[in-house]
């Protein structure tokens, strides 16, 4: 089990920047993806940035060169730095973690509660 808490949402101006947290409780040593999605009023969610096993990173198109996702292994935390905003940023961002039990070929896959994000032009 993984238990995901994402903060750091709130209200910037366009051009701003936000850093947002996921914070994991458990079995974080199983976790072989751990990323952030977002979903927009009225949209589907949707893949911003994600960090696979064996450090490879993926970052949606709309995002890259003023997102940057981060791990800090100590802290058992996920950051997303975003950087200068852009009001069509603006959507609640949920953390997102994938666990692999190897003995058993067995995938879970857990969510956050999410954070808002508001971007104001």
């Amino acid at each position: 089990q993984v238990h995901l808490v994402e903060s750091g949402g709130g209200l910037v101006q366009a051009g701003g920047s936000l850093r947002l947290s996921c914070a994991a409780s458990g079995s974080i040593f199983a976790i072989k993806s751990w990323g952030w999605y977002r979903q927009a009023p009225g949209k589907q969610r949707e893949l911003v940035a994600v960090q696979v096993s064996g450090g490879i990173l993926d970052y949606s198109d709309s995002v890259k060169g003023r997102f940057t996702i981060s791990r800090d292994n100590a802290k058992n935390t996920l950051y997303l730095q975003m950087n200068n905003l852009d009001p069509q940023d603006t959507a609640v961002y949920y953390c997102n973690a994938i666990t692999r039990v190897v003995a058993l070929s067995k995938e879970y896959e857990y969510w956050g509660q999410g954070t808002q994000v508001t971007v104001s032009s």
